[in-house]
């Protein structure tokens, strides 16, 4: 199995693809950690206003960027600069990865792969696939089994300024997901390893659709007991499409899964729940997404969320009323009194056949389920 390089025990030399919000903040954190950041921005102007500032005049303004993090940009570094990188840290939205993956994987070497970890939450339209499908689709399976995935209730103001956060970190091979876990470990960052890649992508994605759904019911004017309905219910229907997808149940109990589903759902610092808010107060999307200032990962999620739904069977009534505002114009008020016009039914239910989406996954992985099986549930 490929693994990536040794890691230094300080001053790794990181790559983050992306100067996003998200990429931003982690960049931020990594050289105030005492790393060598570079940030690969598309954007010529962010590049140099960042180098001459230290500041991102896009994301985070008013931050002030240790010094030891530089922009490059708008071309993507050569394999020389590759090959120099003990890490690489994707924060390119879902919609983009896989474009640009096509570009770097000639850049890669086998026997000398930086660390390769994923941050972007979402499932790509057209595609349905997670971020693992497609590295396995561009890279090849041998990376995917090595890359590593985190996610978790982690704001991107917060984080730089050094509230105390933890995230789940997650890959196939523990050995990275640990040394993931070390890069990242502060005293105000703490990570969590785990073995469910698949349930940490899935949750990440989900999460953003039930946090549109908490913004709608808050800007239509509902109090505390409507947003903890869809909470709550919200993490049902995550936990039942992740288990019907093939990922553990357990992981929807976790940072990545409640903790980061409670945090999008609660707070105007929220995207995704910014969108929901928006729409709830009677503003078109259009509107929305042309003044919004970055990317909501739910919106295009919630479309292949539709799909995936559709093929496993599964019923998610709140997904399907966040779909049929965002795709088919209905209304909020009238998709809110749908839903609680629909009649009792049984509280929790998980389905009972799983793991189709996964199945096909795995097999393009060259893995079976008893081998994923051994790999979320090591022997002690």
């Amino acid at each position: 199995m490929v693994s990536s390089k040794p890691q230094p025990p300080s001053h790794s030399k990181v790559l983050v693809l992306g100067a996003g919000n998200f990429g931003s903040c982690l960049a931020s954190h990594l050289g105030d950690s005492q790393h060598d950041v570079w940030v690969w921005a598309r954007e010529l102007e962010i590049v140099k206003h960042f180098n001459e500032h230290h500041r991102n005049p896009v994301y985070l303004p008013t931050h002030d960027f240790p010094k030891n993090i530089t922009a490059i940009g708008p071309g993507l570094p050569d394999k020389e600069f590759m090959d120099s990188m003990d890490v690489l840290l994707f924060a390119i939205p879902t919609q983009f990865l896989r474009r640009n993956l096509e570009c770097i994987r000639p850049k890669l070497d086998l026997n000398n792969l930086p660390l390769l970890i994923f941050v972007n939450k979402g499932i790509e339209v057209g595609t349905h696939a997670l971020t693992l499908e497609i590295i396995v689709d561009t890279c090849g399976p041998e990376i995917a089994k090595a890359a590593t995935f985190i996610s978790g209730p982690s704001f991107a103001k917060e984080i730089v300024e050094r509230q105390p956060t933890s995230v789940s970190v997650a890959s196939f091979t523990e050995d990275e997901a640990s040394k993931a876990a070390t890069l990242f470990h502060q005293p105000h960052f703490r990570c969590y390893t785990g073995f469910d890649p698949i349930g940490i992508e899935l949750s990440g994605a989900l999460k953003n659709v039930y946090a549109i759904a908490s913004g709608m019911a808050d800007g239509l004017g509902f109090l505390n007991n409507t947003r903890a309905m869809i909470i709550t219910r919200g993490l049902a229907e995550m936990t039942c499409i992740g288990t019907a997808y093939g990922a553990s149940p357990l992981t929807f109990l976790g940072l990545s899964g409640v903790g980061d589903l409670f945090l999008t759902c609660s707070s105007s610092n929220s995207r995704n729940y910014t969108v929901g808010y928006r729409l709830g107060q009677g503003e078109p999307l259009e509107q929305i997404m042309k003044t919004l200032g970055s990317v909501a990962e739910g919106v295009s999620t919630t479309e292949a969320v539709k799909t995936v739904i559709d093929e496993l069977g599964i019923n998610a009534p709140i997904a399907q009323a966040v779909y049929e505002v965002l795709y088919k114009g209905k209304e909020a008020k009238t998709a809110v009194r749908e839903l609680m016009e629909l009649p009792a039914s049984r509280e929790l239910q998980l389905p009972p056949t799983a793991g189709g989406p996964a199945q096909r996954l795995l097999s393009k992985l060259g893995m079976d389920s008893s081998t994923l099986h051994e790999i979320m549930h090591p022997r002690l």
